[in-house]
């Protein structure tokens, strides 16, 4: 008969837990060796990874219309040209559009700036008092001593930085269709020749189930943000006729373009709307309004509607979200910005069907 001091140590040595061999160690230092190197690998060569990037996210979204065109017994081919024309063609199209607009503001710009800092005069004393604290913070941390800034500035001038940003976003455009174009054609061709090569037929009926769900999950959330913020960018333009701000379809258009900024770019849709209100409406109280209908279609949207669409099985951890917005902007500037969101949704959604990855997909989970 066992003691109870000895049934004790019995239980504790089993509660112990197994100790880390090497070789496991090596394993989560590799994997950390790739993890970096990849990272580094989409900093360098940003130029060549996002436009790629961008077209995968656009190959899942887009996945939805060409199973439809498919059933239309429309050929493959055809079916991602059309598709590719619409999209491009609406994007250009609009853009085109909304040029005139966006210059007209732009002209404004200079001239209402006396205006605005006219009518927001009671806030003079308290940027002052701010300014005032900083510059004595300043000092304080100098030492007290004079503080001398030498700026150099170096480069080219303005007109060879705006022919190197066109020539860089031609490139990146040509190449994000050319690689949607393919991908779109190929369709399931990646997952066939990974069928082909599996030793065993559960493993080949794994495959298929894991890629066919990942695909649907991707596809249904991202088309469901993207009509989430076309009815947002839509309510914007209609609020902000409604308040007699000129060229609702520019500012429905911005507010379409935010909304896939979560947290951040709602921010700065508030501020362009608050400009944009000072600058359009005589009456000081009136001005604010638009950025008010603005806070309140965004929380209409971001905190009732879109989570009942999506569920617990998508909402993501706030602060990830963040570090993922700082993270994907200092990679790949504005469309890091964009990207960062969804690429951190598929993530999780990969993450909660591979059975050994479903750890950190709970992680990510909000």
């Amino acid at each position: 008969m066992e003691t109870p001091n000895t049934l004790q140590t019995d239980i504790e040595a089993e509660e112990l837990p197994e100790v880390i061999e090497p070789t496991d160690i090596r394993t989560v230092f590799q994997a950390g060796q790739f993890l970096l190197m990849l990272l580094a690998a989409c900093y360098l060569a940003a130029e060549i990874i996002l436009p790629v990037v961008l077209a995968l996210v656009l190959n899942l979204v887009l996945q939805p219309v060409m199973r439809l065109l498919e059933k239309l017994q429309l050929p493959r081919t055809l079916a991602a040209l059309a598709i590719i024309v619409v999209v491009f063609g609406s994007a250009v199209g609009l853009g085109a559009a909304l040029s005139g607009p966006a210059a007209s503001w732009a002209q404004k710009l200079p001239e209402g700036l006396p205006r605005l800092q006219e009518r927001l005069t009671f806030l003079s004393k308290p940027i002052q008092t701010l300014q005032k604290f900083l510059h004595q913070a300043e000092g304080l941390a100098q030492g007290g001593g004079p503080a001398v800034a030498t700026v150099t500035v170096q480069g080219g001038g303005l007109n060879e930085r705006v022919l190197n940003a066109t020539r860089t976003i031609a490139s990146g455009l040509f190449t994000t269709v050319l690689v949607l174009f393919f991908l779109l054609v190929s369709g399931d061709i990646f997952l066939r020749r990974l069928v082909e090569i599996l030793p065993r037929f559960k493993d080949k009926r794994q495959a298929v189930h894991i890629s066919q769900q990942i695909e649907a999950d991707i596809s249904a959330y991202l088309a469901t943000i993207t009509l989430m913020n076309l009815v947002v960018g839509v309510a914007t333009g209609i609020v902000t006729a409604a308040c007699g701000v000129g060229d609702p379809v520019l500012w429905g258009t911005v507010a379409f373009l935010l909304n896939y900024v979560p947290i951040l770019g709602p921010l700065i849709g508030v501020t362009i709307f608050v400009f944009v209100g000072l600058l359009s409406i005589e009456t000081l109280w009136l001005a604010f309004l638009p950025a008010g209908l603005y806070v309140v279609i965004h929380v209409i949207e971001g905190e009732t509607i879109t989570p009942m669409l999506l569920a617990k099985r998508f909402t993501i951890n706030p602060v990830l979200v963040i570090l993922s917005l700082v993270f994907w902007y200092w990679m790949w500037g504005i469309l890091g910005a964009i990207l960062a969101v969804p690429m951190v949704a598929v993530t999780k959604i990969v993450c909660d069907r591979i059975e050994p990855l479903a750890a950190f997909g709970h992680f990510i989970e909000g």
